[in-house]
């Protein structure tokens, strides 16, 4: 049994080790100005001098981390309630809405939440949630529709409660594609986090912007480099959580 427990989380190691390379990797500071200086050696400024590569992936991953604490609590209520009984007749506006995130570029969002919200971080969290919270949403809404009737109808037969019946049948069916709603959006939030600098946020996207200005590629490869592996250690990650998670789906 124990045994089996531990083959279970085996993989999970993989990315543990991968997030531990990555924080070394942008903690050198030096060496990323050592290897820019070598590639790019007209320029005069191959680093960001105002703050550290590793400050600036702290407060992307805060502001990635925050934006999608809020999408988790409202995408899991708003499939949730959308599929019970009480919500149903509200399910196609609870679609409607959670899509008119998307229908947005993220840039419009962030201007259009500045006379609001003013400069810095929430109006960036705004932008973030809005564009995000389609793929949660969704990813729990068929996930707990995903059940078929005759299954549900005999759970009622044997005399399963509504509650029972969601914790027992519904949601071990909706776990995969829930998983997978979560990982899209992180992935999504973890690149368009890139965007906040616009409206006077930290992160990643510090570098590239301030690159793109002076036409500084070296500057513009320091956050590329590190938005590019974060998505992808992301993606890894919640993928490994996802098969030991739920290893009766089929991952594909």
């Amino acid at each position: 049994m124990k045994g089996a427990a531990a083959r279970r989380w085996r993989p999970v190691l993989g990315p543990l080790l991968g997030w531990l390379a990555f924080f070394a990797l942008v903690s050198a500071q030096q060496g990323w100005k050592a290897a820019l200086s070598r590639l790019f050696p007209q320029v005069s400024t191959p680093v960001f001098e105002r703050e550290t590569l590793l400050a600036l992936t702290a407060q992307h991953l805060q502001l990635t981390g925050l934006s999608m604490l809020l999408v988790l609590a409202a995408g899991l209520t708003l499939g949730l309630w959308a599929t019970r009984r009480r919500g149903q007749p509200f399910l196609p506006l609870v679609g409607n809405l959670t899509t008119v995130g998307q229908t947005f570029p993220p840039v419009a969002v962030l201007f259009l939440a500045l006379p609001i919200l003013g400069f810095g971080p929430r109006a960036a969290i705004l932008a973030l949630f809005a564009y995000a919270l389609l793929p949660v949403t969704r990813g729990v809404i068929l996930g707990l529709q995903s059940v078929p009737a005759d299954v549900q109808d005999a759970a009622r037969g044997l005399g399963l409660s509504e509650r029972e019946r969601l914790w027992r049948l519904e949601w071990p069916a909706a776990l995969p594609s829930t998983l997978a709603g979560i990982r899209t959006a992180l992935v999504l939030t973890v690149a368009t986090a890139t965007l906040a600098p616009l409206v006077g946020t930290g992160g990643l996207g510090v570098p590239i912007i301030a690159g793109l200005g002076a036409d500084n590629l070296a500057l513009i490869l320091e956050g590329a480099v590190p938005v590019a592996l974060l998505a992808l250690l992301c993606d890894w990650t919640l993928r490994v959580l996802e098969r030991s998670l739920t290893p009766w789906a089929t991952q594909t």
